[in-house]
């Protein structure tokens, strides 16, 4: 059971990319009758690339902003910190740490 739940969430992250570029297709559909949406299909070869590197450059930013202000480092910590196991290896750290302590200062 473990190994097939590290299977799903390893495929959960390949999935999200699908839907990313599948909510990306349906949102340029939705505005496929707009100027702008006339504009992007009626020139594919040219906007493809343009909003393929418009999506790289935002992602480079948004995950700059995210390794800067620490949003995921925070979210990890607080999940793992709800994790009974987890908690069981800090209180067993810490309690080894108190023993060093101790034993430096003999």
């Amino acid at each position: 059971m473990i190994r097939w739940k590290v299977y799903i969430d390893r495929a959960r992250m390949y999935i999200g990319y699908i839907q990313f570029l599948m909510i990306g297709f349906v949102f340029l559909e939705a505005y496929k009758e707009t100027i702008i949406g006339r504009l992007i299909f009626d020139n594919l070869l040219i906007s493809i690339p343009i909003l393929f590197f418009l999506f790289i450059g935002m992602s480079l930013f948004i995950g700059r902003l995210d390794t800067v202000f620490g949003f995921r480092e925070e979210e990890l910590r607080n999940s793992s910190s709800s994790n009974p196991v987890m908690r069981e290896l800090l209180s067993k750290l810490d309690e080894m740490n108190h023993e060093i302590q101790a034993l430096k200062k003999e």
